[in-house]
């Protein structure tokens, strides 16, 4: 099926309105209690993940993304962000068993709460959308592109909001960007 620009936003739409707000606030309270943020997330969540890491930068908020040569360890009064579209991958299930062992929390986005690696989450964000684990959920996109695309909208809404929480200004963030570009 073909799908029209506009047939993508309303799925966005769609997608995002089924978010629960207590857990967008259990998210937004979680990073901003972390010591640091470490995020993960593999192929195009991956590269939404990371964006979401150049945001969290600008806030404020230390942050690595994890398999980069300058991520620190996790620790005690950290936070490991992962996405985990389809509730299971064998690098997120690794990484979380480190992560907790060192005493870190871990937060996870999925669009599949029911299995087993999400349930051990600390804390766990619902996004409701297609991913490649169950491609016969309604959508007429290719592969997981509902879920990756409602996750960069659900980011860039949460940035405003830790903006206010974190006390940043816009001045502050346009401060931290990059002078090397």
């Amino acid at each position: 099926m073909y799908m029209t620009a506009k047939q993508i936003l309303a799925e966005i739409d769609r997608v995002l309105s089924a978010v629960e707000p207590q857990q967008v606030d259990g998210l937004l309270n979680a990073i901003v209690a972390a010591n640091k943020v470490l995020i993960y997330g593999l192929g195009r969540e991956g590269l939404v993940m990371k964006s979401f890491a150049m945001r969290l930068m600008h806030l404020g908020v230390p942050t690595a993304v994890v398999g980069e040569v300058t991520a620190p360890p996790a620790r005690l009064g950290d936070l490991l962000l992962v996405s985990c579209g389809p509730g299971y991958l064998s690098t997120v299930d690794a990484l979380v068993d480190v992560a907790q062992r060192a005493g870190a929390r871990v937060a996870m986005i999925t669009a599949q709460d029911a299995a087993e690696l999400p349930r051990r989450a600390d804390q766990l964000l619902l996004l409701p959308a297609q991913t490649m684990a169950k491609s016969e959920d309604g959508s007429g996109q290719a592969m997981g592109s509902a879920y990756e695309q409602s996750l960069w909208i659900l980011f860039d809404a949460l940035v405003p909001m830790l903006q206010v929480r974190l006390g940043q200004s816009i001045q502050e963030m346009r401060a931290r960007h990059t002078n090397l570009e």
